[in-house]
């Protein structure tokens, strides 16, 4: 077996010298999916077989002296939002989305280009509308981390998380509109990065806001995330790029906000947080105290549905009417509450949200990032929220710390700090200006170095 624990970027290495095979690497993925996928369900689409055929093609070439990059050979789990090759989308929904949706964009062929081992479709919220992560349709997946009861994985990028706890993928691509890649990352223990809107391409990945959908990306440490990013943006861009990590956290600014972020979060949540945080000025770090300007006006407009659900339900309604009466009950009842409102209204919303936005660039001259609990709530079992009224209030919770760095048009990274009183993960957030995602992971590897990375902690996990 093969010794999962390396960071990526030794495992490359190891492919490049021979001492290790692609093979053998998904035949680790494929026993682990064996192993523990019929309790566990982080996939819609299992694609083992072809991700092991495409295996042993890498491996030839690479014993032929070539190389189509850094993430050649390495499994990778997708959303059931982006088109991909030979692998039907639903993206939640009760049917297939069809033909024309297995078109990959540019940001999937930048990892198909590299022959990445793409091992299935995981698990979403329809449509990716909502942060627990269930679905009516096909089930919700489990977190890992509860033997005795079956928690919520985060959502909308349901499967993502869980597919890196299991262990049948090294890399997991989602989607982040109002903290999707973030939340699923902050209750498995692993790490998410949400990017700018605008900074990935999202052709041919099924749009829930236009104005907010940003593609993002979860690995189990910051040091996996952060050469994954580096080897995307280097196909991207057509230029290779290497991030520079940061040894410590020496002199790094960092804003601890004194309003909203903390407000009806776990004691057991924030002390896990303030303990990191203490850990870090210990290290060198500043903490500089900081107040965010419009975040309840903010989430006064998101309750009522923001941008995202009137945007959703044009879409819907232009491109897939017939999708309208198949949705999900909780994914329905957001499109009725929301999805219907004035042209004054949208423009209102969309004002604010410009205003925020140039409120929050001017404090990142006072401090490099922010700092906060990613989800303030810990990951409630699926009978705590089976009533609508449950499940409205806690996934208002868990949605609305990440979804400030989408309204505000920022870039952010949840990364694992400890366990709560129920033994669950907890994420702690770092926000940084638009843009600046090779700083953010730059200045998140010297937090992992003082803190101790994902994968420490990922050992924890009882199910695994």
């Amino acid at each position: 077996m093969v010794n999962m624990n390396k960071p990526i970027a030794t495992l490359a290495a190891e492919l490049r010298a021979g001492t290790l095979s692609a093979q053998a690497l998904i035949e680790s993925c494929l026993d682990a999916y064996e192993q523990s996928e019929s309790h566990l369900n982080a996939y819609k689409t299992w694609a083992g077989d072809a991700a092991l055929t495409a295996a042993k093609h890498a491996d030839k070439l690479l014993k032929q002296g070539y190389d189509f990059g850094p993430l050649m050979g390495v499994p990778l789990s997708v959303k059931d939002m982006f088109a991909v090759p030979n692998l039907p989308i639903y993206a939640g929904s009760k049917s297939a989305l069809g033909a024309d949706w297995q078109r990959p964009g540019a940001l999937v062929q930048a990892l198909l280009s590299q022959l990445v081992l793409i091992t299935g479709k995981t698990h979403t919220v329809e449509f990716a509308l909502g942060g627990i992560g269930v679905n009516a349709h096909w089930g919700t997946p489990r977190n890992p981390w509860d033997v005795h009861n079956h928690r919520i994985p985060g959502g909308s990028s349901a499967g993502a998380g869980v597919s890196l706890c299991q262990g049948s993928a090294l890399l997991a691509l989602g989607t982040d509109t109002a903290g999707s890649v973030r939340i699923p990352a902050s209750v498995t223990g692993t790490v998410g990065l949400k990017t700018t809107v605008g900074h990935w391409p999202k052709d041919q990945i099924v749009p829930l806001s236009d104005s907010l959908d940003t593609a993002g990306l979860l690995a189990r440490s910051v040091e996996d995330l952060r050469y994954a990013y580096a080897a995307i943006e280097g196909r991207l861009r057509a230029q290779p790029m290497v991030i520079a990590p940061q040894k410590d956290c020496r002199g790094v600014r960092i804003g601890i906000p004194e309003n909203f972020f903390w407000e009806d979060a776990d004691s057991s949540v924030c002390a896990a947080v303030k303990t990191a945080m203490q850990r870090l000025e210990q290290a060198g770090a500043q903490l500089i105290p900081i107040t965010v300007p419009l975040c309840a006006e903010l989430f006064a407009d998101f309750q009522k549905g923001g941008l995202s659900v009137p945007e959703f339900a044009h879409f819907l309604s232009a491109h897939m009417p017939d999708k309208l009466e198949e949705l999900d009950p909780v994914v329905k009842m957001r499109v009725q509450d929301g999805g219907a409102i004035t042209a004054l209204e949208y423009l209102s919303r969309k004002a604010l949200v410009k205003q925020a936005s140039q409120s929050a660039a001017g404090l990142f001259e006072e401090v490099d990032l922010w700092l906060h609990p990613t989800v303030p709530i810990s990951p409630p079992k699926l009978t705590e929220i089976a009533l609508l009224d449950d499940y409205r209030r806690a996934n208002m919770l868990m949605l609305r710390n990440p979804s400030m760095a989408n309204l505000m048009g920022l870039c952010a990274l949840s990364m694992p700090v400890g366990l709560d009183e129920h033994g669950m993960p907890v994420g702690m957030q770092l926000t940084a200006a638009a843009g600046q995602e090779a700083r953010l992971l730059a200045m998140a590897q010297g937090f992992e170095n003082v803190l101790g990375n994902g994968q420490q902690l990922l050992g924890a996990c009882p199910l695994l």
